[in-house]
């Protein structure tokens, strides 16, 4: 099948007036509203400096094919996603996501509140390429209004997922880094509702993320693990500038990686005979948590569309991805920090342990993960791997996973930058360490 070119893993991404310019933006606003043909197209945006541009250009444009554009704030992509499952329209949401603040993307969301799929994104791209935009008379062009209750009915929904009157009667020490983005209300006002005590870290809307890089890397999030090895929490929390991932601290303070978190999650909330969905990046620790509880555990390629597009064909009850991205279900089929938080909250509720405790109960795999800068075309990299490592059993699903005798490795490249990420596991950290160590050095070599 034909392949997006100007969408990747999650929407269109560049960097504001050099390969993100208004007149992009304006076109594909006019290829997306000729594309759904609604009477209402519902918008929102991060807290990205660029975010106002971008808006009103792809609203105008939007605008112009007769679409009605109701702005519904600056909230995170899942609060989007929310409203339009609710309201049954589709939406745009301008974030780049866990990307630095000089980029910035546009994000389709279909009416069910799901991200648009790449035959969706295939038939945006040729109404762009081609410019068969629906043009609407004077008349009957489209009016833009604002909606204040998106934010409300987003947080309202995460707090009725869980059991909120158990939570709020643990009162729970949690400490949350926003990062200055989408999250910086939403978040802690969740929290505060649930009966937390809360501490909030760079809760005000930033543009520039002054105060760390957006994505929640432990090297970016040095000071909520120096609030949390006081040892005054019970965990802590960090979005990336969408907030539609969640990563995790324990209480002494030590980062919790994505996967162990999703498997930690997943074991808390499925039951026998439920389906879980996740993509080939993911670690074994999960194929082994669904072994154990009698659930079917379905891989994909990556991409968070993807998984929850699996989720929805299959009836899953939770997927998610390595990053801190997990989608719940029973709540929306897309990845949502928020709710993923809650999560948290009711399991450490129900379980009444430290998270560091529960911890002990998931497989212990060590997973290494690197990139590098690509300067080659992806095709001709993939033939070189396969043909350097053809005596190795080997998986296509996304980019090239390599199995060794105690662990394996995936190369692929990025669906945002112009990389190629290298993930590595073994239930051995050292093997880990060499398997990423030599994949790494062999791509750079060429």
């Amino acid at each position: 099948m034909k392949q997006p070119q100007l969408f990747g893993t999650n929407g269109i991404r560049g960097i504001p007036n050099e390969d993100l310019t208004t007149d992009l933006a304006m076109g594909i606003g006019k290829a997306i509203g000729t594309f759904f043909d609604a009477k209402k197209i519902a918008i929102a945006k991060d807290t990205r400096i660029s975010g106002d541009m971008f808006m009103l250009s792809v609203a105008s444009a939007a605008m112009s094919t007769g679409a009605n554009i109701v702005y519904v704030g600056e909230l995170p992509t899942p609060g989007l996603q929310y409203y339009c499952k609710v309201n049954g329209i589709p939406g745009i949401m301008i974030t780049a996501s866990h990307n630095p603040p000089q980029y910035n993307g546009i994000k389709a969301i279909d009416s069910d509140g799901t991200e648009i799929d790449e035959e969706t994104e295939i038939k945006i791209e040729e109404i762009y390429e081609k410019k068969l935009y629906k043009k609407a008379p004077w008349d009957k062009i489209g009016i833009y209004s604002y909606d204040s209750t998106a934010i409300k009915i987003y947080m309202e929904s995460i707090i009725e997922s869980v059991n909120s009157e158990a939570i709020r009667e643990r009162h729970l020490n949690v400490a949350i880094d926003t990062g200055n983005g989408a999250s910086y209300y939403t978040s802690p006002a969740i929290l505060s509702e649930l009966n937390c005590h809360v501490v909030s870290l760079n809760a005000n809307p930033d543009g520039k993320f002054s105060s760390r890089n957006s994505e929640p890397k432990p090297e970016n999030l040095s000071d909520l693990i120096s609030v949390m090895k006081t040892g005054k929490f019970n965990i802590g929390i960090a979005h990336d500038g969408d907030a539609d991932r969640c990563v995790f601290i324990d209480e002494k303070g030590n980062y919790i990686d994505g996967d162990r978190s999703l498997a930690l999650i997943v074991k808390h909330t499925i039951r026998k005979g439920d389906i879980v969905v996740t993509p080939v990046s993911s670690s074994d620790a999960l194929g082994a948590i669904c072994s154990e509880k009698g659930a079917k555990l379905i891989s994909t390629r990556v991409g968070a569309p993807i998984v929850a597009r699996a989720m929805i064909d299959n009836r899953a009850v939770i997927g998610g991805e390595e990053n801190g991205g997990i989608i719940y279900g029973k709540h929306q089929f897309c990845r949502d920090g928020a709710m993923t938080m809650a999560l948290m909250l009711n399991l450490l509720t129900q379980e009444n342990k430290p998270v560091s405790e529960l911890l002990h109960d998931i497989p212990d795999y060590s997973m290494v993960k690197s990139s590098v800068v690509r300067k080659m075309n992806w095709d001709d990299i993939r033939k070189l791997i396969t043909e350097k490592y053809s005596g190795k059993k080997m998986d296509f699903t996304d980019g090239v996973k390599i199995f060794d005798d105690d662990g394996w490795t995936l190369i692929r490249p990025s669906g945002t930058e112009r990389i190629i990420r290298v993930f590595s596991e073994s239930i051995h950290k050292n093997l880990a360490e060499e398997y990423n160590r030599e994949y790494t050095n062999f791509l750079n070599n060429l």
